[in-house]
């Protein structure tokens, strides 16, 4: 059984976010979308509102399981839950330089887990968490920000955040 974890902090789970989740389904038996707390990012959304719209996203799939891990490396946790790929997306050349580094580092750590990069449609490469919150604030955000989130439902929990901010 090939099994994969597909990790990040999906702070908002985005649209470029849902292709790799749908696109790395398709190619294993089972993936794991895992809420990765990073210490070095201030992050806008709690871990529940995270895994509420991921479970959203993945209802559908009977193939795809949600997690989450703090205070270790990516490799470290795949290897404790028994997954042999690491799934990470790629928008811009930025992004490649970076991931090889982490992906370097990654099999020196654990050898046996591979990384697999995969490289959404143009369209989706500049959507980015990042870019979704930014909009937030501006006249009209709401309506902007919907077309960048993958469901009614993260819509929603996006919006209720914000407001209630």
């Amino acid at each position: 059984m090939k099994k994969a974890v597909y990790a990040g902090s999906f702070d908002p789970i985005t649209i470029g976010h849902e292709w790799v989740i749908r696109k790395a389904a398709s190619l294993f038996d089972e993936l794991v979308v895992a809420v990765g707390e990073n210490q070095q990012k201030k992050e806008d959304f709690s871990l529940e509102e995270k895994k509420k719209m991921l479970a959203s996203v993945i209802k559908d799939y009977k193939n795809i399981k949600i997690d989450s891990f703090k205070g270790e490396f990516l490799v470290d946790y795949a290897m404790r839950i028994k997954a042999s790929y690491i799934i990470r997306g790629i928008r811009t050349e930025t992004d490649l330089e970076y991931e090889k580094g982490i992906q370097y580092i990654n099999s020196r750590l654990n050898e046996d887990i591979t990384t697999i990069f995969l490289i959404p449609p143009e369209d989706l490469s500049v959507v980015s968490s990042s870019l979704v919150r930014s909009l937030v604030g501006s006249k009209g955000w709401e309506i902007a920000v919907k077309r960048f989130l993958p469901n009614e439902e993260c819509y929603k929990i996006f919006v209720k955040h914000y407001q209630n901010a």
